[in-house]
Formats: structure tokens, C-alpha cells, sequence
């Protein structure tokens, strides 16, 4: 059903750009695309949802990269390096969605819970099973949230358990079409949840899985994610192993692609981000679990001067903050580490030059950036987008609070750097209400 929805706007159309567009009407159509926005104080026509002057509309934040079999070890077990990490804490616990009740329990939790966070868009890695990653796309369809959903294929037997990996390449790539299939059947699942090919990273990966799993996601026009250059520890296995850098290696087996998501991407050289920006793959920054994980700092900025898509994106639970806006502000203080450097007794070469980004930037990144990253018609409020958005409170009991005399600009980087569930009253994705704190000083007409 057609809406009407007035208040006013704060975004980001470029990643240096910021846009306020006060006292705004928005129409949305049936399909839940935006269809004009004109002047709310030139206007007389009624509105189906007023946010008045305590809250302000943004579009909805796109998470690039979450593991969500790790939901449920959220904010633990960060003491180890990555391929420790793996072996002793998130093989055993993804190894359980083996039983779908469990599964579904942790699906029905964690939808909710980040659409709460304003989390309109994700972009998921399931386990190797097969029911449970259908059961996530159920579980976005059914909680309204737009998705990429990926059944994880890992096959290489020195790079994981035999208790938890795929039989063989020919068992991976076969398990990950039926998954594909079973995902563009579900019913509701068109236009708002999406399968997605997903090889887990080289290292869990055999050459024949990595170039069956290319293979398929191009017959099946199917998008591509997985890790790239994440730590030294892996970026030095695909030197030894391949002979070439992880970008170079993927793109050999047919991975690189237009609108293929490579989470971290932290040891890209220059030549790395020529062959992404030349085919249009891009990056999925999650600054936090970079801090733990990496080894090294992303260099958004040098990333985005060379032309390749940036997304951002949790890591969950890598990173610890399953909070899109947090990862704004670790974006941004991760950017100003880089440009300063953090070793005290160093007196000269400290740092990265140029390397700093600010809230518009990184905000971009949780916007615009990421539907670009993923080619989907979202992260703007603007005609014929689809109507992914958040409304937040600026009231006098927000703790992002807009101040008499304060300027909008100072009200968006004070939103985007401290806003939190709390302050997020309502979500819609696609024209669709998902979420909503019931204490927000939103009407309705009738």
C-alpha cells in the first residue's frame, strides 16, 4: 500500500558529501520504491507517518560481511590469532547448525536483534549446512530484512576439521547450487533476499572447489563473496600456495567479479586495487575485527581514491559490535591511527599521509557505498530507490540530542558516531515498517 512519510532528511550522496533535506514528503509506492519528495512546507497533502521535529530520517545502514552462525559468540573469545581462532573457538560452534532447531533459534535472535540496530541490509556467510543456511534466508524473509545469504564452501583438508568441512570439491560445489536454488524459490524471497556463491577463503578452500565455485557463480549469474588479504597469516599462505596475491589468485579462479564482496582486504597492493577497480569488485571494511585480526589498518581512503567500491561491514563476530554506526566511528578512528601512526618512539614515518576519513566518509561507506559494493537500488533517499531507512531520535531524551543553535551537520556526525538501538525508533526496508520502538514521537493518520 502507498504511504506518505514527512520529516527530515540527513545522508550522504558521495563519500565527501553531506545532504540535508529539511521537511521533506516522501512517497513511497506499493512496490516500496521511493516515488517523489517534494517540499513538506510547500505542501498540503496529508502524510501517513509524521516524525516531526524530535526525529530525523536517514537511509538504512548495509552490512557487507557477517558470519551469522557466530551470533552466538558475540564479543568472546578475541584472545587468539585468526587461524587459532578458527580451530579453537568458531569451527566448533558453526559445526552445530548442523541441528536446525538450534539453527533456528539463533536465526530468530539475531534478524531482529540487528534490524534494531538499523541493519536494513545484510550480507551473510551461513555454515556448510545446508538446511540451516535456507533456514536464514527464511528467517530474512520473514523478518522483512533485504539479504545476501551464502551457504559457506570449505572442502581443503589441511585448512579445516574433518568435523566440519565439505566432502570434496565436487560435494561444495554441488551442495552450493542446491542452495542457490532453494533460496530463489523461497516464497517472498524475490526482490528482497538474494543467494550469494561463497567459498570461505582460500586457505579452507581446494583449487578445484575455488574454480567449480567461480564456474557457478557465473553460469548461475549468482554475486560472489569471500576473504581477501585478511592477516599476514593468510595473505603469506596464498603468496606460497599460488604464487600470487589473493586478489590475483581469486580472480584466476573466476571469483573476481563485478560486485563481488572481499571482506577485509588489509595487504591489498596497488596492483590489487587496479584489478578491483578495473572489474568492479570491491570491499567489505570492518574496521573493528581488523584491530584484532589483521595485522594491519584498511587504507579506505587510498581504496576509494583508486576507483575500488567500499562497503563496511562487522565482521560479527570478529568484531565484537554487531552495530553498523559503531563501525562508522571504528572507520574513522581506525583512518586517523593510520595517518598519525601509533608507535610513540618512532620520530619520523609514523604514520600514512592522507589517510584520514571523517564521519560523511564512513557513513557513505554503511550507505551508499555498500549498495554500490552490492549493486542494489538502496542507501539513498531519493526517487525511484527502494524506501530502506531509519528514523532516529533527536529529542530531548536522545542521547544524540540536537541542541538550539546547533547546525545539522554537527547533529548527523553526532548521530552517526553515538546513535544506537536505542535511539533508532523505527526501520522500514522496502516501503515495509520491520522495526520499531514503541516509545517514539511518531503519528499516523487514522
Amino acid at each position: 500500500m502507498a504511504q506518505t512519510i514527512r520529516g527530515t532528511i540527513l545522508q550522504t550522496p558521495s563519500p565527501d558529501s553531506f545532504e540535508l533535506l529539511s521537511d521533506q514528503i516522501l512517497t513511497v509506492d506499493d512496490e516500496g520504491t521511493i516515488e517523489s519528495i517534494v517540499d513538506g512546507s510547500r505542501s498540503e497533502a496529508d502524510v501517513d507517518v509524521e516524525l516531526g521535529t524530535e526525529m530525523v530520517l536517514l537511509p538504512g545502514l548495509i552490512d557487507t560481511h557477517i558470519h551469522a552462525p557466530q551470533w552466538p559468540q558475540l564479543g568472546t573469545g578475541l584472545d587468539l590469532p585468526l587461524e587459532k581462532w578458527l580451530l579453537d573457538y568458531t569451527f566448533p560452534l558453526e559445526s552445530r547448525f548442523e541441528n536446525l532447531d538450534f539453527a533456528e533459534a539463533v536465526w530468530s535472535h539475531m534478524v531482529p536483534s540487528l534490524l534494531r540496530e538499523g541493519t536494513t541490509t545484510a550480507v551473510y556467510y551461513g555454515s556448510v549446512h545446508e538446511p540451516a543456511t535456507v533456514a536464514l534466508a527464511e528467517a530474512c524473509v520473514r523478518h522483512g530484512q533485504r539479504a545476501f545469504v551464502g551457504r559457506v564452501a570449505m572442502d581443503h583438508p589441511d585448512g579445516t576439521p574433518d568435523w566440519y568441512r565439505d566432502q570434496g570439491a565436487t560435494a561444495a560445489v554441488s551442495a552450493s547450487q542446491r542452495s542457490i536454488e532453494a533460496i530463489r524459490t523461497l516464497p517472498g524471497a524475490p526482490g528482497l533476499v538474494e543467494p550469494i556463491v561463497t567459498p570461505r577463503f582460500i586457505p579452507a578452500c581446494s583449487d578445484a572447489a575455488l574454480m567449480g565455485l567461480g564456474e557457478l557463480a557465473h553460469a548461475t549469474e549468482t554475486r560472489i563473496q569471500t576473504h581477501c588479504s585478511e592477516s599476514d597469516w593468510e595473505h603469506g599462505h596464498v603468496l606460497d600456495r599460488c604464487g600470487h596475491t589473493d586478489a590475483h589468485a581469486l580472480d584466476g579462479f573466476g571469483l573476481i567479479a563485478d560486485h563481488t564482496v572481499l571482506a577485509h582486504a588489509t595487504h591489498l597492493t596497488d596492483d590489487d586495487r587496479s584489478l578491483l577497480a578495473r572489474t568492479g569488485a570491491g570491499v567489505a571494511h570492518c574496521p573493528l575485527s581488523n584491530s584484532y585480526f589483521s595485522n594491519a589498518v584498511f587504507s579506505t581512503r587510498r581504496a576509494i581514491d583508486a576507483g575500488v567500491r567500499v562497503g563496511l561491514g562487522t565482521d560479527i563476530a570478529g568484531g565484537p559490535e554487531s552495530s553498523l554506526l559503531a563501525q562508522c566511528q571504528h572507520a574513522v578512528t581506525s583512518s586517523q591511527m593510520l595517518e598519525t601512526g601509533v608507535d610513540a618512539t618512532r620520530s619520523d614515518d609514523r604514520g600514512v599521509g592522507g589517510s584520514r576519513i571523517d564521519a560523511v566518509t564512513a557513513f557513505y561507506l554503511a550507505t551508499g557505498g555498500g549498495a554500490d559494493l552490492l549493486g542494489i537500488n538502496a542507501g539513498l533517499l531519493a526517487r525511484g530507490r527502494v524506501f530502506d531507512a531509519i528514523a532516529v531520535d533527536i529529542g530531548e531524551q536522545s542521547r544524540v540530542r540536537r541542541w538550539d543553535g546547533d547546525e545539522w551537520a554537527r547533529t548527523f556526525e553526532k548521530i552517526v558516531r553515538g546513535a544506537t538501538a536505542r535511539e533508532i525508533r523505527h526501520v522500514w526496508v522496502g516501503g515495509r515498517l520491520v522495526g520499531e520502538h514503541s516509545s517514539g514521537p511518531v503519528s499516523r493518520r487514522g
